[in-house]
């Protein structure tokens, strides 16, 4: 049995009826509530009731931080990433999946990273892998029948050391993690094209982030790729490039209203060559340790706003609120306000803020518990904004604190 609607053993639809009780207080948070959209979940924790609960209430979690609903209409990328970062969807396979490329080779890594920030690409992935999920349902609707994978297209004619460039090593196995916890069952198939040489060093710094399955679904194929693709695709939606015969109006057979092909990006784009932030701070954090900073927020919806930047490495970063007095330095005790994530601030300082809906005592924690070898100076400048026209709150109203 496949697990999928239609395809169910007894046990398989006794277990998908006690999912769904299970689950019906998230329901109504979710993109979709049919079958087929739950059976995704259950067949990505083969069909453990108890795992596939915990990831889709994590995954309501996901789309609540991230402002996922809205992010197609109210978030556009950096220009840098609009304009460098490769790629795009064209076209549908013969089974009416929508088509995805991704064009390595004329990625600049080491560019868009110095341009903007890691968490900037995140909701770039998290944007494209909506519309995408929407291009599945409209093609639902428009074929009679249930889409929910895409195919992609994985070109990788110009793969060099540039890509392997650990920065972009690391911030990719996040995005890849990111897709793998919170669009299972996304991928039909992955056709892997003209690989260089020097691709099996690459992929193995990534097929780790990558679950069985997923990597069950990657088809490298050889110098006959185009009749491949063929077989697959309809020429009329593969361009020209590709094999195909689709081009853009303009007869353009590299179909560029679709797929972007990336570049070298200028250094006009760096944010370090072009911001320069005056700190208020600045701390070391020892090797496995975290540092916090305490600020009393008295007013609800006051703006709580942080600048830094880390020296030669990147630094873990999240906001907590007290729930309760003598909580301790555990933020395990306190509220997540901003989950914990690792940035990339020795290449692009981070500058953001967030509304406090609730008054009370946030904490601002940097993170080296990670790192075992390295120290990590930190320079940071953090206020706190009235809603109304009151005085700016003092940045060191509670203290700090270290934890090693």
């Amino acid at each position: 049995m496949s697990g999928r609607v239609g395809d169910l053993s007894p046990k398989q639809n006794e277990i998908l009826t006690q999912f769904r009780g299970r689950i019906q207080d998230i329901l109504p948070h979710l993109p979709a509530q049919h079958d087929h959209y739950l059976l995704r979940w259950l067949r990505a924790r083969s069909f453990n009731v108890q795992k596939a609960e915990a990831m889709i209430r994590k995954h309501v979690d996901f789309r609540r931080q991230m402002r996922v609903d809205s992010i197609i209409s109210d978030w556009k990328p950096p220009e840098v990433i609009e304009k460098y970062v490769s790629g795009g969807m064209c076209g549908y396979d013969r089974e009416g999946s929508p088509i995805w490329y991704d064009v390595i080779g004329p990625l600049d890594p080491q560019g868009l990273l110095l341009s903007a920030t890691k968490q900037d690409f995140m909701k770039t992935k998290i944007r494209h892998t909506e519309m995408l999920q929407r291009e599945c349902r409209r093609q639902s609707e428009k074929l009679g029948k249930n889409i929910e994978a895409i195919s992609l297209i994985y070109d990788c004619e110009g793969l060099g050391l540039k890509h392997i460039w650990k920065p972009a090593i690391e911030a990719y196995g996040e995005i890849l993690t990111m897709f793998e916890e919170n669009y299972p069952e996304g991928l039909k198939r992955v056709f892997l094209i003209k690989a260089p040489k020097m691709f099996p060093m690459a992929y193995n710094l990534i097929k780790h982030f990558l679950c069985e399955e997923t990597r069950h679904k990657i088809i490298i194929l050889g110098s006959n790729w185009q009749e491949v693709l063929r077989k697959h695709i309809d020429p009329e939606q593969l361009p020209v490039v590709y094999g195909g015969t689709l081009t853009d109006p303009d007869g353009d057979p590299r179909c560029r209203t679709m797929i972007k092909y990336g570049g070298t990006v200028p250094r006009s784009y760096y944010v370090q060559d072009s911001v320069k932030v005056q700190y208020d701070s600045s701390v070391t954090i020892s090797r496995g340790s975290n540092f916090q900073l305490e600020y009393d927020v008295t007013a609800a919806s006051s703006l709580l706003r942080w600048q830094f930047a880390s020296d030669g490495a990147d630094i873990g970063f999240g906001v907590y609120r007290r729930t309760k007095e003598g909580d301790g330095k555990k933020v395990s005790n306190m509220l997540q306000v901003l989950p914990s994530e690792r940035y990339n601030a020795h290449l692009v300082p981070e500058d953001s803020c967030l509304t406090c809906h609730e008054p009370g005592v946030y904490v601002l924690c940097f993170d080296n518990s990670y790192s075992f070898l390295q120290s990590k100076k930190v320079s940071y400048k953090v206020e706190v904004l009235p809603p109304a026209d009151g005085q700016m709150q003092s940045p060191r109203s509670r203290g700090d604190r270290r934890l090693q």
